[in-house]
């Protein structure tokens, strides 16, 4: 038996064969593969002009956003307001856009427009539900549902809010609570809260004001 057969030898492969198969896998997939390779550059081009446009829409967005910032701070309201729900209505999808609502927000309540408040925090707060900024947003939502005399869904974000801030503002939204849950008539549920806020933040500047307000919920009556 000649060499070339012997066990551990495989057969010989000519460079012909080689050429032949990749010119069959070519004739067979060749296609496939053009479109796989379009179709992923397509979606990175897609992609980085997404993100680009986005970002852009970004910047405009805070240049725009200053300005009814300032008119805030200044005390202007109404222009606050309008120039923020422009902003919201062109760039609403952008980071920017939607912090927009948070500050057509606060000139709604300092206009007394709590319902238009409220509207504004909650479109703010469903896409944006988390950080430190959207904790003042449940704040200023819960002052403004307290406002507009909603008081049950006030208690609920001002009991969620206890130990979310500092001392000072965990003792103010136990008050903002028992505050509500009295306005309601519930006088044991608010005699908790200022108990709470006594027996926790007894130093800071709420305490006393609980105490007496304590003392005459749960006085005997005569």
């Amino acid at each position: 038996m000649s060499q070339e057969f012997t066990k551990g030898h495989a057969p010989e492969v000519t460079s012909e064969q080689v050429v032949e198969t990749v010119t069959s896998f070519w004739d067979r997939f060749g296609r496939v593969v053009i479109g796989v390779v379009i179709a992923v550059v397509a979606v990175g081009a897609i992609a980085f002009y997404t993100v680009q446009n986005t970002e852009k829409q970004n910047v405009a967005a805070a240049e725009k956003l200053a300005e009814a910032n300032a008119m805030f701070w200044n005390g202007d309201y109404d222009r606050s307001k309008t120039l923020a729900e422009e902003v919201v209505k062109q760039y609403g999808s952008t980071a920017n856009g939607n912090d927009a609502r948070r500050v057509a927000g606060d000139a709604a309540y300092w206009k007394g427009q709590w319902k238009d408040a409220i509207t504004q925090y909650k479109a703010y707060l469903s896409k944006q539900s988390t950080g430190i900024v959207s904790q003042a947003v449940r704040r200023s939502l819960a002052y403004a549902y307290e406002s507009d005399k909603q008081h049950a869904e006030a208690v609920k974000l001002y009991d969620q809010l206890v130990g979310v801030f500092e001392r000072e503002s965990s003792a103010e939204m136990l008050a903002a609570s028992a505050r509500c849950l009295e306005a309601t008539n519930n006088k044991a549920e608010a005699a908790k809260r200022l108990q709470r806020l006594v027996d926790e933040f007894g130093d800071t500047s709420y305490a006393n004001r609980a105490r007496v307000k304590l003392a005459e919920l749960t006085a005997p009556a005569n």
